[in-house]
C-alpha cells in the first residue's frame, strides 16, 4: 500500500470516527435538553411551540416572540415569560430548523419563515399580535410585518439584524456548512466537537460587556445548535442573511405598526448604528431606546425593558426612556471581557 492510498484510509476512518461521535453527541444533547413543548404541524412544517394562555383579566394583547441565530424558544422564554404569566397569551416557538422544529419543504428566508409563523397563529386562534424579535429574529419580524400587517399589532425589535451590513462577512463556519458536499461533511464531523470546546466562550462574547449567566447554556439548551442538522440549517439562514436585508430593508418604509427598537451602544455581535438605526430611520414613527454598556442580550440582561416595551406598544404611558436608565444603572459597572470581532457581521458567534 503506497502513502497516498494509507493516507486516504487514515483520513475515511478518522472521518468515520469523528461522524460517529458527532453523532453521539447528538443524542447526548437531545437527551440532556428534551422539548419543553408541544408539537404542531402547520404548512407541511413540524414545530415545536410553547403556547400560554392568558388569565382572564390579561391586560395585553397576544405576544409571539421570535429567536435570534443557534437559538431555539428558550432563549426567550426563560426570562421573559415569568414577568408576563398570566398578562397575556404568548407564542413561544422554534424557528423551522432550530431546536425540536424541523425545517420544512420551505422556510429558507425570513420571509418564508414569517408565513409559516403566521400559519402556526392561525393554529392557535391568534388573529394578531406584538411580535418580539431578537438578533435573526429581527428580520423573521419585519418580514412578518411586510407580509401579515393584519396580523402585527405592533413590534418589539431586540438587538436586531435587519440591514446589509459593510463587507456582508459572517463567520467562516457558517459560510463553510452552508456549502452543498463540503458543508454536510463538515457539519456530520466537526460542528459538534469544535463548537462543544467554543461554545461557553463564543456565548460569554454575545453577552459582552455584560456578565454570561452562569446557567445559560442549559437554561436555554443552546448545545441543540450543535447537531448536525440544526448546526446546516442555522449556517443556511445566517448565509443567506445579506441577501435578503438588502431587499427586505427597501420595504421597511412600508410598515405602520406601532415599534420600539432597543439595542445596546456595546453590542459585538451586530452594528446597531447601522441596523437599529437603520430600523429608526425607515420605520416612521417607531421608537429606539438605546442602553449604555449593554451588549447583544436584552432579552437576559434587561428583561424588564422589554416589557416595559411591550406594555407601550400596547398603548400604557410608559417612560421608556427612564425603565432605559434603570437597566443601565444594573450594568454600568460591567466590564468588557473580550474584544470586538470588527466584523459587524450578525451572529459570527456560535451563539447568538
Amino acid at each position: 500500500m503506497n502513502i497516498a492510498v494509507a493516507a486516504a484510509c487514515f483520513l475515511l476512518a478518522l472521518l468515520l470516527v469523528l461522524a460517529g461521535v458527532s453523532r453521539i453527541g447528538a443524542w447526548v444533547i437531545e437527551r440532556n435538553n428534551p422539548p419543553a413543548g408541544t408539537f404542531v404541524t402547520v404548512d407541511e412544517t413540524r414545530l415545536h411551540t410553547v403556547h400560554v394562555p392568558a388569565d382572564p383579566d390579561a391586560d395585553l394583547p397576544p405576544l409571539v416572540f421570535i429567536h435570534g441565530a443557534s437559538g431555539n424558544l428558550l432563549d426567550q422564554m426563560f426570562p421573559i415569560r415569568p414577568l408576563l404569566e398570566g398578562r397575556a397569551q404568548m407564542l413561544f416557538f422554534d424557528r423551522p430548523g432550530h431546536g425540536w422544529s424541523e425545517r420544512g419543504p420551505g422556510n429558507a428566508n425570513p420571509y418564508e419563515q414569517a408565513d409559516t409563523l403566521a400559519a402556526l397563529m392561525d393554529h392557535y386562534g391568534m388573529d394578531d399580535a406584538i411580535i418580539v424579535g431578537h438578533s435573526f429574529g429581527g428580520a423573521v419580524t419585519a418580514a412578518f410585518a411586510l407580509n401579515h400587517p393584519d396580523k402585527t399589532r405592533g413590534l418589539v425589535f431586540l438587538s436586531a439584524a435587519t440591514h446589509p451590513w459593510p463587507g456582508a462577512g459572517t463567520a467562516w463556519y457558517y459560510k463553510l456548512s452552508a456549502v452543498p458536499v463540503l458543508g454536510r461533511l463538515f457539519t456530520e464531523t466537526l460542528a459538534w466537537p469544535g463548537g462543544s470546546m467554543q461554545m461557553r466562550a463564543a456565548s460569554a462574547s454575545v453577552f459582552s460587556p455584560n456578565r454570561l449567566p452562569e446557567t445559560y447554556l442549559k437554561d436555554a439548551a443552546i448545545s441543540l445548535v450543535l447537531r448536525p442538522s440544526a448546526f446546516r440549517w442555522n449556517a443556511m439562514d445566517v448565509a443567506g442573511l445579506y441577501d435578503h436585508v438588502v431587499e427586505a430593508s427597501k420595504r421597511y418604509p412600508e410598515i405602520k405598526a406601532p415599534t420600539v427598537i432597543i439595542t445596546g451602544n456595546r453590542d459585538t455581535v451586530v452594528l446597531e448604528n447601522i441596523h437599529s438605526v437603520g430600523l429608526a430611520r425607515d420605520i416612521a414613527g417607531s421608537e429606539l431606546v438605546w442602553v449604555d454598556n449593554l451588549g447583544h442580550k436584552p432579552d437576559w440582561i434587561a428583561p424588564d425593558l422589554v416589557v416595559a416595551a411591550i406594555e407601550k406598544i400596547a398603548g400604557r404611558p410608559i417612560d421608556l426612556e427612564a425603565a432605559a436608565r434603570v437597566a443601565e444603572a444594573r450594568i454600568a459597572g460591567d466590564a468588557r471581557a473580550v474584544s470586538e470581532p470588527g466584523e459587524g457581521a450578525p451572529d459570527v458567534a456560535v451563539s447568538r
